[in-house]
């Protein structure tokens, strides 16, 4: 078995597409009408796994925009080269909460999407 997709909160689907496509690099696998809802499926190039960018629907899903992972980094972002995307995303708009800094299992800086959610770029060592 394998994690083949995801769920992620967002207010609107256009601006989510905008910073998973043209930030982060992702590409748009699928953007269906249905109704008053979109299937919007992108992808890291390369991955397995898809992110479903998921339009919060009502009041309790909106509290929870930016928070899915309880204040913690809950998304990694693997990279090669860390010192080429870090300065990619950063040319991008993305502001990072720390300097990069070595850990024993490698090279990682935290940063926030623009709904809130706390991620970690990282180039494992291993």
């Amino acid at each position: 078995m394998k994690i083949a997709s995801f769920s992620f909160i967002v207010p609107e689907y256009d601006p989510a597409i905008r910073f998973f496509c043209d930030v982060l690099g992702f590409e748009l696998i699928a953007d269906i009408p249905q109704g008053h809802k979109r299937w919007v499926e992108v992808q890291a190039p390369g991955a397995e796994t898809s992110v479903i960018l998921a339009r919060a629907d009502g009041k309790r899903q909106e509290t929870m925009i930016g928070n899915q992972g309880a204040g913690r980094v809950w998304l990694f972002l693997e990279t090669h080269d860390f010192d080429r995307d870090h300065a990619r995303l950063q040319d991008k708009g993305i502001v990072f909460e720390e300097e990069p800094r070595a850990e024993t299992y490698g090279k990682v800086a935290v940063f926030r999407d623009p709904f809130g959610n706390r991620w970690d770029l990282i180039e494992k060592y291993m």
